[in-house]
């Protein structure tokens, strides 16, 4: 908790804060959700391009903490403003209900299907942005590059899913298709629960050959 409470005080930009809370956007009648993705992945680039230009990285070495430590410190702030941007996402959906808000016509809305497939965006996105990153440990930029074209791909195979008639289930809020959607879900758990430890492992293995 140490490490991540530095990394909230310290090194996480602003913006990456705002955009934990940009899970609130579900509550727009016509917006792309899959969107609130790209900001969660953005905000991986943003922190450690601040962490960069404030020289955290020179910073963190002087602790008393091992390299290991500060990736592991870093994957946990991604990981939490990850994490909250979902959670704070769900009493909008809740709210977005009760008020009887039309399905998204733009695109897929908020269902059970959706924050699986949000964890899986984020699981591969995480697995290649953080050792593309700590390669070096400093081209956030390069690392960004690399990582998009997944995420952007997969972002744009989930919104066309739901076009797809078959796959209209994807997009439905009714309690059948919903039960439906929960294998989607837990994949989604498995993918991040188990990737996010495999990106950390390789960033750390990475970082510490690198020559501060």
């Amino acid at each position: 908790m140490n490490l991540l409470y530095k990394e909230l005080a310290l090194a996480a930009h602003p913006t990456s804060l705002i955009f934990a809370f940009l899970g609130c956007l579900v509550l727009v009648p016509a917006y792309p959700y899959t969107v609130i993705f790209m900001f969660g992945c953005l905000a991986p680039y943003l922190t450690f391009l601040y962490a960069r230009e404030t020289n955290d990285l020179w910073y963190t070495a002087i602790l008393p903490l091992s390299k290991r430590g500060s990736v592991q410190g870093k994957c946990l702030l991604i990981c939490a403003i990850q994490l909250f941007q979902l959670l704070i996402s769900i009493p909008c959906v809740l709210l977005r209900n009760s008020i009887g808000v039309a399905n998204n016509p733009v695109g897929m809305d908020a269902t059970v299907a959706w924050y699986g497939f949000g964890l899986i965006i984020y699981a591969i996105f995480d697995l290649i942005f953080f050792p593309a990153y700590y390669k070096s440990g400093y081209k956030a930029g390069r690392a960004l590059i690399i990582a998009a074209l997944p995420m952007v791909l997969l972002m744009v195979a989930v919104e066309g899913s739901v076009r797809i008639p078959a796959l209209r289930w994807l997009d439905s809020s009714s309690p059948e298709h919903l039960l439906q959607q929960i294998p989607i879900l837990l994949l989604g758990i498995l993918c991040y629960g188990a990737l996010l430890p495999v990106a950390y492992r390789i960033s750390a293995r990475r970082f510490e050959r690198v020559d501060l």
